[in-house]
């Protein structure tokens, strides 16, 4: 593939990036450092599964499905749309439909206010982000979407009942979720989206490096 320009819409990691209430603090530390002696710098890593951009796999909220690392790779490269909402409520049928999407789209990828967070307030855990809603997974689900793409930490509302439906119908579905990304610097449009997990037996989810190319 040959693309004029590749965008990367991954957070960086660190001690200053907010994680979901609850999960684990990103802890960054040397374990060896060539100043004092070391033959090489080694970095040891303590963070949860769900940190900044990241994928769900279906065992992150269904029992027995499969782990992150058996996503589909089909799913995880190819034709993506970028599409821009400039709403103030979770994502759902109405909204989608207003959409137009061309026939065929198979992978889209949210881009709301959500982003901005990135840009002005990065270091703060904000609750209230943009998410899809429980109909709008359904009319997805229904389309035969292979993936969703968020700019916050979940696909799903924060106060979310126990359920988590937006979760369940996705991930029941084998749709993979792409969760964290920093999109405000992307326009609306076709990308190629190249969306890779760490490989994790296993996994419930695990942090991606997320490009976009066109």
């Amino acid at each position: 593939m040959n693309f004029q320009q590749l965008y990367d819409v991954t957070l960086p990691v660190s001690a200053a990036l907010p994680v979901w209430p609850g999960d684990p603090a990103i802890d960054i530390e040397a374990a060896s450092q060539m100043s004092k002696g070391a033959v090489a710098n080694v970095s040891r890593l303590n963070m949860g599964a769900h940190t900044g951009t990241h994928m769900d796999a279906p065992h992150h909220f269904i029992d027995g499905m499969a782990g992150i690392d058996q996503s589909p790779l089909t799913a995880l490269v190819g034709p993506a749309q970028v599409v821009e909402l400039d709403i103030d409520h979770h994502i759902g049928v109405d909204d989608l439909e207003k959409l137009n999407l061309p026939a065929g789209t198979e992978r889209i990828l949210f881009k709301t206010r959500n982003s901005q967070f990135w840009q002005d307030d990065f270091g703060t855990f904000h609750k209230d982000f943009i998410a899809v809603a429980e109909d709008g997974a359904k009319w997805l689900v229904e389309r035969g979407y292979k993936l969703v793409g968020v700019d916050y930490l979940s696909v799903e509302q924060f106060d979310a009942p126990d359920e988590h439906p937006v979760h369940k119908t996705l991930l029941g579905a084998n749709v993979v979720i792409v969760e964290g990304m920093n999109l405000s610097g992307i326009e609306p449009g076709e990308y190629t989206v190249m969306a890779l997990p760490i490989k994790i037996k296993g996994g419930d989810g695990a942090p991606a490096r997320v490009l976009l190319g066109r």
